[in-house]
């Protein structure tokens, strides 16, 4: 025990420079990372946007780093399933966590975790931002937001808005627009997006708030109309399509995004070394142009980037929450 103490305070000569011997063996670590495949942990299906551009990322990674990146699916409300599985995991760079705005919806809603999403893990890259659009079916006497809005103070009863499941950052953002507006609305959750559109194309609802990726499709052909989008600046895919807060709902916005995070404690230096593999594949022109094609704007960015992101987004919701008088899960 009196050796390991010793060689652990020893310092080392290198390139004439002296450094603690654990950083010394730390270096040397990160010098042959990664020797072994990296798992990116996300809380979604496969087939979904979410895996299909992660899987892009990893792809590129992979090329890069010479070593597999592999996109492990644990798909759970509230990503609480995949964020337990990189938490748990050894702060070595192996298994990461594709971080997005349901984590911070989550510490907003649930009143116990099994982790602390910004404690218990050291953000590595911003890497998507899209919107969540408010949606009608294209055969609806509904023609902008602002017809949405005056059907639902003209109506007596409240007009039925839906959304992807109780929680989720879709449901929050329409929850965020039933607060700002004061409006009548009822919001009625589904289970998956599948669902929610043929509840839409039925007319089960009036409206639906859905992110853009899986809508685009429908909106290209014109099967569904876009009223709005939920960020503050209009999505370059759909230039035509205004804001809320240009139709009326001023200061409403919301951004969805995602990102990639790892376990605290990990190493800087594999922070830094990830943080320049996943900005070097945002930066490939058939990424950007995939995720464009989604509705994304594949964007990275430093740690400090996605912290901050993170950091208001549960600030936000939390807010909201508490406004709203919502019960806790």
């Amino acid at each position: 025990m009196k050796l390991i103490k010793f060689f652990s305070l020893c310092v080392i000569a290198v390139g004439g420079f002296s450094i603690p011997f654990a950083n010394y063996h730390l270096a040397l670590a990160g010098d042959v990372y990664p020797s072994k495949p990296i798992r990116i942990v996300i809380g979604y299906g496969p087939g979904g946007v979410a895996d299909i551009t992660a899987r892009m990322v990893a792809q590129k990674m992979s090329d890069s780093m010479g070593q597999q990146v592999i996109v492990d699916n644990r798909p759970s409300a509230g990503g609480i399933v995949a964020g337990e599985t990189v938490v748990k995991a050894d702060p070595d760079g192996y298994t990461l966590l594709h971080m997005n705005y349901g984590n911070a919806v989550s510490a907003a809603i649930f009143k116990k975790m099994p982790y602390d999403i910004k404690s218990d893990f050291e953000p590595v890259s911003p890497m998507g931002f899209f919107d969540v659009a408010v949606l009608v079916d294209e055969s609806s006497d509904i023609k902008t937001l602002q017809d949405l809005i005056l059907k639902a103070k003209a109506n007596r009863k409240s007009i039925n808005v839906g959304s992807v499941s109780i929680g989720s950052g879709q449901n929050m953002a329409a929850n965020l627009f039933k607060s700002m507006t004061g409006l009548p609305i009822e919001i009625i959750p589904y289970k998956e997006t599948s669902s929610l559109f043929m509840a839409l194309r039925s007319k089960d609802i009036d409206a639906a708030f859905e992110v853009i990726s899986p809508a685009m499709p429908f909106i290209k052909s014109g099967k569904l109309r876009a009223l709005a989008i939920s960020s503050s600046k209009r999505f370059n895919g759909l230039p035509l399509i205004p804001t809320l807060n240009e139709s009326g709902v001023k200061g409403y916005e919301v951004i969805a995004w995602n990102g990639i995070a790892v376990p605290a404690k990990t190493p800087k230096a594999i922070i830094e070394r990830l943080n320049k593999e996943v900005n070097a594949a945002l930066a490939q022109p058939d990424v950007i142009a995939k995720f464009q094609e989604l509705g994304i704007e594949a964007r990275g960015g430093t740690p400090e980037d996605l912290r901050t992101t993170l950091a208001a987004e549960v600030v936000k919701w939390n807010n909201l929450v508490s406004t709203m008088k919502m019960e806790k899960q």
